[in-house]
């Protein structure tokens, strides 16, 4: 049960904080659409029986008012189709209108600092958690707490409506209603539960493997796995057939037990009536009032079977969600360092989630405005983590971080399926058509452009595809060039080049840079050459940090990957 309540508290306040008004507007009105059908039924059946008995005397007939009941039951019908119109209009746009508020706070979520690392290593379930997790929560008011709500009412009012007729007829119709109408649907949801995880999960996997398969095939066919990665898609299928197969049986015996029940209850209801009609408790127009009234009441709970059978996914959908709602809507940003320097560390210390160790330990280290600093090391040693601390998208669990606003250049090319254009106004939004030339001269990339037939309105393909090695890392290179900060960090920029590109691609770096702080995190000599100053890091500390005329410095470029 606290499970249960730290999961969906944060939905449920994002709900009420959203479209209070709205929701509660929604509930009355299903409350209302409810206990008109109820007063209805009960009425029509009341005025049907007594018009049929009054019919039988004429001095009866002749004082009989059938003008009341019958403007009641207009009345009724016309205020439940209102009611029903309103509810459907208002609860469904305040639901839509809640998870397109949801689906912009976690779209806002993953677009900051450090989210994207954990996209681009999870980016199929994370884009499950955005659409099927989000369209998920749809139930939660629609299917779960509204017709629970409704359905409690409806049996308040059958209780106090049977009440009348006698007290204890409505206690224990009112009471049996409410136990065993809530209890089977949340016997079947706890039923139910596993296997809509085992639905949601299966569904998920089937849809990653897919995406494995259209996305990769060349991959899978040179490595003669795509008979492999269909049979994994044929397992995902099935699992996810089976966990269907599970819920439908579930659905089909909670479907039985209702009919069974109701069919009892309405039967008890029946003799009942007949029993005080047969004393002379209530004459048969009440008795037919009691009987419809306990047949309407019985109606509200058959809707919660299909919200049983959402429960389980439901659920499962908060508590994926509920920690991304939870956590702290605001990013680190470094401090502002002291005014003659780019940046400033003080005995920091950076943890990535879920480590058991810190990537970087007690970090001390600080750099000039204008002076350019290389961060050599082996792989996994914390260079990118560095970096990204630098960059604000990790915050030190220990110690201090300051730094200028900086703009990171990661060892990966990221390009979009969109115009040369689009692709540098995402550095630059504002930026004019002079500008983006002058970038990519800069780059050395304005020629290849101008030859182009379409120029800067050229449509890339999916990551970039259409652009060599060389050039799409030139393109990267004059986004970097229009992002106008202090501070720039670049991780590797040269990695994978050939040696004239790159050698050209640090020259145009070198240039651009004069006058801002370059961090180069790198392990290739040609790189490193570029720096006033070299700092060592190993194991997530800084061994070492040389400047540019110490023995040194000399000693850790000859350490380095040669050109």
């Amino acid at each position: 049960m606290t499970t249960f309540i730290r999961d969906i508290k944060p939905v449920l306040r994002l709900f009420v904080e959203t479209r209070r008004k709205e929701l509660l507007l929604g509930a009355a009105l299903s409350a209302a659409t409810v206990t008109a059908g109820i007063a209805l039924l009960g009425l029509s059946g009341w005025f049907i029986t007594a018009t049929a008995l009054a019919g039988l005397s004429a001095t009866i007939a002749a004082t009989f008012d059938v003008f009341a009941p019958s403007a009641g039951i207009r009345f009724l019908a016309i205020l439940r189709t209102a009611a029903r119109y309103g509810e459907r209009l208002t609860t469904h746009n305040a639901t839509l209108a809640v998870l397109a508020a949801l689906r912009e706070r976690l779209f806002r979520g993953w677009a900051s600092a450090g989210a994207a690392r954990a996209l681009l290593n999870r980016p199929a379930r994370l884009l499950f958690r955005l659409t099927a997790d989000i369209d998920a929560l749809d139930s939660l008011y629609l299917r779960i707490l509204v017709p629970a709500a409704v359905a409690v009412g409806a049996a308040l009012v059958a209780s106090v409506t049977l009440g009348l007729m006698h007290p204890l007829f409505g206690l224990l119709f009112g009471l049996s209603l409410i136990l065993v109408g809530l209890g089977l649907p949340l016997a079947a949801g706890q039923a139910a539960r596993k296997h809509a995880r085992r639905r949601a999960y299966g569904i998920e996997t089937l849809r990653s493997r897919t995406i494995d398969l259209i996305a990769g095939q060349t991959d899978l066919l040179m490595a003669g796995r795509i008979a492999a990665q269909q049979q994994a898609i044929t397992d995902a299928d099935a699992y996810t057939a089976q966990a269907d197969d599970r819920l439908n049986r579930i659905e089909t015996g909670v479907t039985f037990g209702f009919g069974l029940f109701s069919t009892a209850l309405l039967v008890a209801a029946l003799l009942t009536s007949a029993m005080l009609m047969q004393t002379g408790a209530i004459t048969a127009p009440v008795a037919a009032l009691g009987i419809l009234v306990a047949f309407a009441a019985t109606e509200p709970f058959a809707a919660l079977r299909r919200g049983a059978m959402e429960f389980g996914r439901t659920m499962l959908a908060a508590r994926r969600i509920a920690p991304r709602l939870s956590a702290a809507d605001v990013d680190f940003t470094p401090k502002t360092p002291a005014h003659e320097l780019a940046f400033a560390l003080q005995n920091a210390t950076v943890t990535h989630d879920g480590a058991a160790l810190p990537a970087l330990l007690d970090i001390t280290l600080e750099l000039r405005r204008g002076e350019h600093i290389a961060v050599v090391g082996s792989s996994g040693a914390g260079k990118s983590t560095l970096l990204s601390l630098l960059a604000g998208e990790l915050p030190p669990v220990d110690g201090m971080a300051a730094a200028l606003d900086g703009t990171l250049l990661t060892q990966r090319t990221e390009l979009f399926q969109d115009t040369l254009r689009g692709n540098l106004l995402l550095a630059a939004p504002c930026a004019d058509d002079e500008q983006l030339r002058s970038a990519l001269a800069g780059a050395g990339l304005l020629a290849d452009v101008d030859a182009l037939p379409s120029g800067l309105d050229t449509l890339l393909g999916e990551g970039g595809m259409g652009l060599s090695g060389g050039q799409s890392r030139r393109l990267a290179l004059a986004r970097l060039f229009l992002r106008d900060t202090p501070l720039w960090l670049l991780d590797e920029p040269t990695e994978g080049l050939d040696g004239s590109t790159a050698r050209d691609v640090l020259h145009r770096l070198a240039l651009r840079a004069d006058g801002r702080a370059l961090v180069i995190a790198t392990h290739i000599r040609r790189e490193a050459a570029l720096a006033d100053l070299i700092a060592v890091i190993e194991d997530g500390r800084i061994s070492e940090v040389s400047r540019r005329g110490e023995a040194a410095f000399e000693k850790a470029l000859n350490r380095l990957r040669p050109d």
